[in-house]
């Protein structure tokens, strides 16, 4: 069994495990996913976690994917548990032990919990050379066996030389939903663009449909991960294309009531005229999307069921995939790359706009600061990652649009010393709980779109704020780390169903927010509570009624993600169960909150206190600075954000457009348009 190599290595190598640890650490894998040889003869009860290679795995990741402090801690706790001779003792006593040692401390229990979800991360997650894991079988799942199409990108990254000055009449940082869709508005105005992506550049030719492997190339941070508190596991993308290459297609429209939120209490007044729906319109023409691709599989139809057994609304979603390259066979794996080419992301549409209409694109390029002179805008510093070797680079031009993604958007404004005061505040997550109901039949939940139908119930239930019911991506190495771990046996029980679970996500419309500040080397890091009282009441009932949805669509068992608590099995008391799952704590230790969409953190308004852009979503301090991504939304979406992000984009660009011309009298840049002047590959380089 193999693990993707890391792609961000640590500087210097640490000293090995001693002899102990690595002992230590092998007993407490195996404790986490044990072989049970008397539950039965296949491998799924044959195998434990070593015999799949995951104390290897286990020990890769610590000497190569975490900061010094944090592999020490972890090691400490390896050293605590060889004093208890954790290695020696019966399945039972380890068992005890782990639960023991967890109770000392809440770092104690943070970090054993991470041990323990990387450890069925890789056990259920890690493939052979055919792609295939022997754990699998059991749950009816034949991994993803297609080969990759062989096929050319429509578009080639620009490789720079180590010093380059690249001149342009702007530079788009991030090339997702927003910074993809500025970056073709103005190269077709015939502008000169340079867009810098950190991540690499993959495509059809790439993806494989593994879970583990999409997660260290196509991901932000290597996959999920907590925020620096530990309160919410956070997913975002990370490639060229951004979360638009990995994200479900749920192509949701603005809400009406945002729109007027946004005009009248943010400054943002046109956003709520009839006029905007023309950049609505355009980004869902260009998606193509539609209804055609939206099928249900085995959760979606428990979820129709339930709502109406329940009396609730349910809508199908459109979702932005062509009918002409969609395979309802493939489509449950977009998530890991999209290898039909059916998904309209950046990467398939605004992204090859630009690069077609003359835009140079340049990946494994991180920016360091923004560069400004005489009060303004005048480029970006970055360096561009080829393998073991750095390039310096330097893009100048008059107009940047930041558009980095929420998570990474203040950070690069917080490295440049400009931004003002709200620069990271108000940072909004969509806070999200899970609920898995288990059913009589296979839900082949790999099956179809991941995202084909919203519940719109409870949507503005309350002062405007409320939460949506959606399905989530087939992913058995996710869901293996995240369902509730009181035993191995127990856990291995709800994984030997796992074919005939069925996954609701409750997405919460926060009121309350974040932060993003950075650290000593300028890295990104993110902090969030959720203790806004409605938006932990809205958490609460979203959870709540996905139980109930589940309960009334007919499920067998239904489990939620709170430590503690056993799963409800049919006969069961449910209002008793669900008060039981209430009482558990959001957050670190507690219910498990995930985070798909990130927003808020950079955004625009008419207040500079409060507020980054003003409502052009142009920089109140900086001029020629540009927010382009979700960063800019003064509020959270209340829906999945894609559209919105594209629709306030294609504004931004028209807005930047305009302030572009009036600098030039009108008559355009002043400078000449070199729609592929300097376009060239180079071997090894990143394609």
């Amino acid at each position: 069994m193999t693990v993707p190599d890391s792609s961000t290595p640590a500087p210097l190598a640490p000293a090995p495990l001693t002899p102990v640890q690595q002992a230590t650490l092998r007993a407490l894998a195996d404790t986490v996913l044990p072989a049970l040889p008397g539950r039965g003869d296949v491998p799924f009860w044959q195998l434990a976690a070593s015999d799949l290679g995951v104390h290897l795995a286990l020990e890769g990741y610590l000497n190569t994917q975490l900061p010094p402090e944090a592999r020490a801690g972890l090691l400490g706790l390896l050293d605590a548990l060889a004093s208890l001779s954790f290695a020696a003792q019966s399945q039972a006593v380890r068992e005890t032990l782990l639960r023991t040692v967890s109770g000392i401390a809440p770092e104690a229990a943070a970090g054993l919990g991470a041990l323990r979800q990387l450890s069925l991360l890789f056990g259920y997650g890690m493939t052979d050379e055919q792609g295939q894991n022997p754990l699998w079988a059991q749950f009816e799942y034949a991994g993803f066996s297609s080969p990759a199409p062989q096929r050319n990108s429509a578009i080639t990254p620009y490789v720079p030389q180590d010093g380059e000055v690249l001149e342009a009449d702007a530079v788009v940082v991030g090339s997702g939903s927003g910074g993809g869709v500025i970056a073709a508005r103005l190269a077709q105005a015939g502008k000169r663009v340079v867009v810098l992506e950190a991540g690499g550049h993959y495509h059809e030719a790439h993806f494989q449909g593994r879970e583990l492997a999409a997660y260290q190339t196509l991901y932000y941070r290597g996959g999920y991960h907590p925020t620096a508190d530990g309160n919410v596991t956070l997913v975002a993308g990370a490639n060229l294309g951004g979360g638009s290459t990995v994200n479900w297609s749920n192509s949701v429209p603005p809400r009406d009531d945002i729109r007027q939120r946004w005009a009248s209490e943010h400054g943002l007044s046109d956003v709520a005229d009839p006029g905007y729906d023309r950049h609505i319109d355009a980004v869902l023409e260009r998606m193509g999307v539609s209804e055609q691709c939206s099928d249900h599989n085995g959760p979606h139809q428990r979820l129709v069921e339930g709502a109406d057994k329940l009396g609730y609304t349910f809508v199908k979603a459109a979702l932005n995939l062509s009918p002409e390259h969609y395979d309802a066979d493939k489509a449950g794996h977009a998530g890991f790359g999209d290898q039909t080419g059916a998904k309209q992301g950046t990467l398939n549409t605004f992204l090859k706009d630009a690069f077609e209409a003359g835009a140079r694109i340049l990946v494994g390029t991180r920016a360091q600061r923004v560069l400004v002179e005489d009060g303004r805008a005048a480029g970006v510093s970055a360096v561009t990652t080829m393998g073991d070797e750095t390039r310096q680079i330097t893009v100048r031009a008059p107009q940047v649009v930041v558009a980095c993604g929420a998570l990474e958007t203040p950070a690069l404004l917080l490295r440049s010393g400009i931004g003002g005061p709200a620069a990271g505040r108000y940072l909004r997550l969509h806070p999200a709980g899970l609920v898995a109901g288990i059913y009589g039949e296979d839900q082949r939940a790999w099956w179809g779109p991941p995202q084909s139908g919203i519940l719109k119930q409870f949507a503005d239930h309350e002062n405007g704020h409320g939460f949506i019911i959606e399905g989530v991506q087939y992913g058995p190495a996710l869901m293996a780390s995240g369902l509730p771990w009181t035993g191995g046996e127990a856990h291995r029980d709800l994984m030997s169903k796992f074919h005939r679970m069925a996954t609701f996500v409750s997405i919460v419309q926060d009121r309350g927010h974040g932060q993003v500040t950075v650290d000593d080397e300028g890295n990104a890091v993110h902090t969030y509570a959720l203790t806004d009282d409605l938006d932990a009441r809205n958490f609460r009932r979203g959870v709540t009624e996905s139980i109930r949805l589940h309960e009334a669509a007919g499920a067998e068992e239904i489990v939620a993600l709170a430590p503690g608590v056993a799963p409800w099995r049919r006969g069961d008391d449910l209002e008793a169960f669900i008060g039981q799952v209430a009482q558990v704590p959001l957050g670190a230790g507690g219910q498990t909150v995930f985070s798909a969409h990130q927003m808020g953190s950079a955004r625009m308004g008419s207040d500079p206190q409060t507020s980054v852009a003003d409502p052009d979503g142009q920089l109140h301090d900086v001029p020629g600075v540009w927010i382009g991504d979700t960063s800019a939304f003064p509020t959270c979406s209340g829906v999945n954000p894609m559209v919105s992000c594209m629709a306030l984009a294609s504004r931004t660009a028209e807005k930047l457009l305009a302030a572009m011309e009036g600098a030039d009298g009108g008559t355009g840049s002043g400078l000449p348009h070199h729609h592929s002047a300097g376009l060239t590959a180079e071997a090894g380089a990143p394609q």
